[in-house]
């Protein structure tokens, strides 16, 4: 059946079918335009675990995903696929965090794993092997790219991106990434780990195509964050929410600000989007929470301002979702956040969305 077939054969009033990709959509990944980089990898988590789970958990949500959404009501027409990817990625997440978690508690302990030769053994194979995973995320990417797709990413912990930027920094010379999350995610090989999931912002500052970093919703960062962020000369520049919620206390409205944010964006721009930038009760399972945030609204709102303002979007990725073990909210959440922020990207690379739904208040 021809694309046009199968869109007049299919009810998006009913579930999404249970056999069918991501959404619960009809199409093949040849039909759709969209096509999502699952990345089940947590090897480096030092608090909470959970996120390699995060890329099933928004699959198996995604079905109750109602399609007609209100500002994008055919996205769906459009095709959003789940690749498939290497067996390999979960199987060596699995067994090189069983590896890193004695390296963690040694340094909990005080020990200094250069001391401990067994340990710092592993600790070489972990960099090793994170370092691989990013290069096959980098060519399963352009793989896609190269046939014309826009392809996002669906982590995982919050180092699963770096691949996808790299991918990203071999098509545009010159972006940034509007990053949203409760972490600066700056620090250097945090707990000796080169490709930690809080590392993932410094690493994306050596990619010299990444010309700058905005953080919105920070609440949570160390010394040497601060120093790397300093030392960049305005390459990066952070939104605290402190910052942020003082002045929505003084009379700045939520609008004002996304402007601010936006203006400060280079033409081109990745979104990262960590879960845990929002408001725990979104997400509370997810790896390492911190009081405060903002809201799922909060940041639709900012990717809608973003997508018609005239920057170009060129990509996304959506992190640290980590299900519950007797709920399935936070997939409920990444399903939804997931499908807004595609149809985000569709809508500002000038694909046929749809009119926003408006109804009668009368």
């Amino acid at each position: 059946m021809t694309k046009q077939e199968i869109i007049d054969n299919f009810d998006p009033s009913q579930p999404g079918l249970a056999d069918a990709t991501v959404f619960g959509l009809p199409f093949s990944a040849e039909q759709s335009e969209i096509i999502i980089i699952p990345v089940p990898w947590e090897v480096t988590v030092s608090y909470g675990a959970g996120a390699s789970e995060g890329p099933n958990a928004v699959l198996d949500a995604s079905f109750q995903v109602d399609l007609n959404h209100q500002d994008f009501p055919e996205l769906w027409k459009l095709g959003m696929y789940l690749a498939e990817i290497p067996e390999s990625w979960k199987i060596n997440s699995d067994k090189y965090k069983a590896l890193a978690q004695p390296i963690i508690e040694a340094l909990e302990d005080g020990q200094n794993v250069a001391d401990i030769p067994a340990l710092q053994t592993d600790l070489d194979k972990i960099n090793i092997v994170c370092r691989d995973l990013h290069t096959q995320v980098k060519e399963t990417v352009l793989h896609w790219i190269n046939q014309g797709k826009k392809v996002v990413l669906l982590g995982g912990d919050h180092s699963t991106p770096l691949g996808y930027y790299e991918a990203l920094a071999t098509k545009h010379d010159n972006f940034g990434i509007l990053h949203l999350d409760a972490h600066m995610d700056l620090r250097i090989a945090y707990e000796g780990f080169t490709y930690s999931h809080a590392s993932i912002m410094y690493n994306a500052l050596q990619i010299p195509q990444i010309s700058k970093i905005v953080q919105v919703g920070i609440r949570d960062f160390c010394e040497q964050e601060v120093a790397v962020v300093n030392s960049q000369k305005g390459r990066v520049l952070v939104h605290t929410d402190t910052d942020l919620k003082k002045e929505t206390f003084e009379g700045k409205t939520w609008a004002q600000q996304c402007e601010d944010i936006i203006a400060t964006l280079p033409q081109k721009v990745c979104v990262s989007f960590d879960i845990d930038g929002m408001y725990s009760w979104y997400c509370p399972n997810t790896g390492t929470p911190v009081p405060g945030g903002f809201s799922f609204e909060q940041a639709t709102y900012l990717f809608n301002k973003l997508a018609e303002s005239g920057k170009e979007i060129i990509g996304f990725d959506l992190v640290e979702v980590a299900p519950g073990e007797n709920d399935d909210w936070d997939g409920n959440v990444g399903a939804r956040m997931l499908f807004h922020m595609c149809g985000v990207l569709a809508k500002n690379n000038g694909m046929n969305v749809g009119n926003r739904a408006e109804f009668l208040r009368k």
